[in-house]
């Protein structure tokens, strides 16, 4: 009979875990606009650590080392943040890039050969999924690589870097991606399998809660004010709303910020004029996100290029409906779950009409379906999946 007398012995179909590493370009440390983006990151790491431990190691402007019980975070140097703004296209980046990638590689090796994790996840395709290659080669470790739409698309067409991203992703134990069509597009990358996993976050309960049953509805955009977001395309379909459509508005909060920030606050000043009843708000941490889906009655979601957003699943854990354009993955969940109403296409009017179609609807009668979509993106049941996943 074979005992499991080791953390990496074979007991029956499973190898025992003790210790998983985790690799990312991206962790929040507090600063505004980072919790949608990385804190899911933090939230998938910390259910992690309620079943072994984990390592983090995170790129950061300056190293550091925390330790929270079984959940250690171990934040490496790099010349520039965040690393978003790194462009393999712009030769002024090129040796920041080349140090970020040295840099990375150090810190997981130090990890690998200090304390020897079980299983490296790399956090996103690049540069998450080089460090997690390179080491876990170096190593002999096994290691899976968790994709987002932005490294995918962002970098599947650049010539040199389309070919790491194969090399990468074609080694890895088990590839994932954090949306449905996103996967299929790794696959056509590597010609290997590649398992839709989605990212969400833990959210508190909200300060209030439910839907309303008829007008005036409260409406609710957070997020980047960046062209992929649309939220120009909001701003432009809240102006062909009639007098009529506002009546049936109690308030629209916008929260956020980014690039397009004189374009958003002249239109909701211009708006404010008209006296229609808009707000706009900075970028918020959980519990503030929490409270403005907890006082909403829809989600507006006008993104323009998107795969499953965080937000998304946010509003969904917290049964919010949502009013959102058909891109990505958002017409196939809609059709699995009609949990709130869809534009017929991507354009500014095709969005207004989503608007009024809420505004005529009934926002409570969504409830339902919101309850069955919200299984999917159970935290608790997504660990659960990628612990059983990486052990067989």
């Amino acid at each position: 009979m074979i005992s499991c007398r080791t953390r990496t012995e074979w007991c029956g179909l499973k190898t025992r875990m003790d210790h998983v590493g985790l690799i990312t370009s991206s962790y929040p440390d507090g600063k505004p606009g980072q919790e949608a983006a990385g804190s899911f990151v933090a939230d998938f790491a910390y259910e992690l650590s309620l079943h072994l431990r984990v390592t983090v190691v995170a790129a950061s402007s300056v190293d550091s080392l925390t330790s929270d019980g079984a959940l250690t975070v171990r934040r490496f140097a790099v010349p520039r943040t965040p690393l978003s703004l790194l462009k393999p296209l712009r030769p002024s980046d090129w040796i920041p890039i080349i140090q970020t990638l040295h840099a990375g590689r150090r810190a997981l090796a130090s990890l690998a050969k200090l304390d020897r994790p079980d299983h490296i996840l790399g956090l996103w395709a690049l540069p998450g999924g080089y460090w997690a290659e390179a080491v876990a080669r170096q190593y002999n470790l096994p290691f899976s690589i968790w994709a987002l739409g932005s490294d995918i698309w962002g970098l599947r067409d650049v010539p040199f870097v389309r070919t790491k991203l194969k090399t990468v992703l074609g080694r890895a134990n088990i590839r994932y991606a954090d949306g449905i069509q996103l996967a299929r597009d790794v696959e056509e990358i590597c010609d290997l399998e590649c398992r839709f996993l989605p990212s969400t976050r833990q959210l508190p309960q909200p300060a209030e809660s439910g839907l309303s049953s008829k007008p005036p509805y409260k409406l609710a955009f957070l997020g980047r004010w960046h062209v992929n977001k649309g939220i120009d395309l909001l701003l432009d379909a809240l102006f062909l709303l009639t007098d009529q459509d506002w009546e049936k508005i109690a308030e629209v909060r916008i929260n956020g910020g980014g690039p397009l920030d004189g374009q958003v606050r002249n239109a909701v000043r211009k708006m404010q004029t008209l006296r229609r009843p808009v707000t706009l708000g900075g970028y918020l941490d959980k519990r503030e996100a929490s409270d403005l889906f907890g006082w909403a009655d829809y989600l507006l979601l006008p993104s323009r290029i998107e795969s499953i957003p965080v937000v998304f699943s946010d509003a969904v854990q917290l049964r919010t409906p949502i009013v959102s354009t058909p891109v990505g993955d958002l017409p196939r969940l809609y059709e699995k779950s009609p949990f709130g109403i869809i534009a017929s296409e991507l354009s500014v009017p095709a969005y207004a009409e989503a608007i009024r179609s809420a505004l005529n609807s009934v926002a409570s009668k969504y409830v339902d379906d919101l309850n069955l979509a919200s299984q999917e993106f159970d935290l608790k049941k997504i660990v659960a999946r990628f612990l059983d996943e990486i052990s067989t």
